[in-house]
């Protein structure tokens, strides 16, 4: 074991890297889902069926466009270690090939979401429901491109150890998006009310707005070093099947954990408008408390390649365990406040007693799973900060897809008479899912950081 490792006082100051490099990407996570949050409210206001439009559009928009961005996010620990390797010279092409993934698969998704109605439909949703998702669902999915191309310049900065200008730029869309949101929902100034179609087209104009001052970040801020929009570079394959090798599995690592939830919220879909309109309060909530844990996975990735590329295998270790660490103890505290305020927080979503009354009963389950959720996310990002993403997506797919998935179908679905627990059954194997995975990945983090393991910069 090195000095360093054992020099009193490491772990205090790798906390303390980690924490202002997190603080600013936690604080754009939270906007980010501020936005939904806004989304969640509004939609309710109008009525159930307009929530849950909203709620079974985002169950599909928001898993598809994580799977694209999640290629895109392997610029992430590439960038890092470069940077800890001091070759910021090689970014600025990497994130041009970044930005042709982007332009393609981006298009493709767009396509696909525009046309998604009869897959609704075969799932046995109501067809005045899908009338109102296939309109939100339409009208957000301009967005997917301009928002891809926000998430690669994002990722630049972040792999640059620069986390403020999402943070900024997070915060300034969510205070454009409550207008926004307002205006196109409502109707107002020359606009009649168009509900969740509303809000599909207020998500993809800050959609856009976002990508646009990304654009400006970039090209006018220190960023500008590598040289990004120097130069022109045609698609070049070796460079983009490196880019796919590494972040497809993150992509699809994140792909089945969003839809892991996102097809339990089509199921829920069966059980009525009120149902999934409780289901999408409460995952609401528990998605906000997530922000803060994801956030510190993102800047654990980033210090744990930095730490690689600077050639500091114990500091990223280190780093690991204490992201793991700091989201369990952030969880307790969360879930002693959901269970004391939770029905209140409720209230703040909808004035449907029947709607209150079924989010109510969720409240206990969802508190339980906090610790093991942002454990997984955490153990997941130190992984990729090790350019471990193979592994680590058969983990996420066996835990949630092969464990936690059928326990839900059983419970959930009614089955059996004496273990038919509607909407609870579901939500019982959501947690049970994260559970495993929280447990696996941190084995697998343990594992892959020891001292011996074979850890190099291949791919960069």
């Amino acid at each position: 074991m090195s000095q360093d490792a054992n020099k009193p006082g490491a772990n205090r100051a790798e906390l303390s890297h980690l924490i202002r490099l997190a603080m600013p990407l936690v604080a754009a996570q939270l906007a980010q889902m501020g936005m939904g949050v806004t989304d969640t409210i509004m939609a309710g206001r109008v009525g159930a069926l307009e929530l849950a439009g909203v709620a079974l559009g985002g169950a599909v928009l928001w898993p598809c466009l994580m799977l694209v961005s999640g290629v895109v996010m392997s610029t992430t620990p590439i960038i890092a270690q470069l940077n800890g390797a001091g070759r910021d010279s090689e970014v600025g092409e990497i994130t041009r090939q970044a930005l042709w993934i982007v332009l393609v698969l981006g298009a493709l998704l767009t396509l696909a979401l525009q046309n998604a109605g009869p897959a609704y439909l075969a799932l046995g949703i109501e067809a005045d429901i899908v009338d109102v998702t296939m309109g939100y669902l339409s009208a957000a999915s301009w967005g997917i491109v301009p928002v891809l191309g926000y998430f690669a310049l994002r990722y630049l900065c972040e792999g640059l150890s620069w986390t403020k200008p999402a943070m900024l730029i997070a915060f300034s869309a969510l205070l454009l998006k409550i207008p926004l949101n307002y205006w196109f929902i409502f109707g107002g100034w020359g606009l009649d009310p168009m509900g969740a179609e509303g809000c599909g087209w207020a998500t993809a104009l800050v959609m856009l707005l976002e990508m646009l001052a990304m654009i400006c970040v970039v090209s006018l801020s220190r960023i500008k070093r590598v040289g990004l929009f120097h130069g022109y570079s045609a698609p070049h394959l070796p460079q983009i099947g490196t880019l796919f090798r590494l972040g497809l599995p993150i992509g699809m690592a994140i792909f089945v954990e969003f839809g892991f939830f996102s097809v339990v919220t089509l199921l829920i879909g069966r059980l009525g408008p009120e149902t999934v309109a409780a289901h999408q309060i409460i995952n609401n909530m528990s998605g906000l408390i997530f922000m803060v844990p994801l956030g510190l996975g993102m800047a654990t990735s980033i210090r744990v390649g930095f730490n690689i590329g600077a050639g500091r295998p114990h500091a990223a270790r280190r780093v690991g365990w204490l992201a793991m660490a700091s989201s369990a103890g952030f969880a307790i505290v969360c879930i002693a406040l959901l269970l004391v305020a939770g029905p209140w927080l409720i209230g703040l979503y909808t004035e449907q007693a029947q709607v209150i009354g079924i989010a109510t009963s969720l409240l206990g389950i969802v508190a339980c799973f906090l610790i093991f959720d942002g454990v997984q996310v955490n153990a997941m990002g130190a992984l990729r900060g090790f350019k471990d993403t193979k592994v680590p997506f058969f983990i996420a797919f066996s835990c949630y897809w092969l464990f936690g998935f059928p326990i839900a179908w059983v419970l959930g679905f009614g089955f059996f008479p004496e273990l038919d627990l509607g909407v609870l059954g579901y939500w019982i194997g959501l947690a049970l899912g994260l559970v495993a995975a929280s447990a696996a990945l941190g084995l697998r983090f343990h594992r892959i950081s020891q001292p011996a393991a074979d850890i190099t910069m291949a791919g960069v």
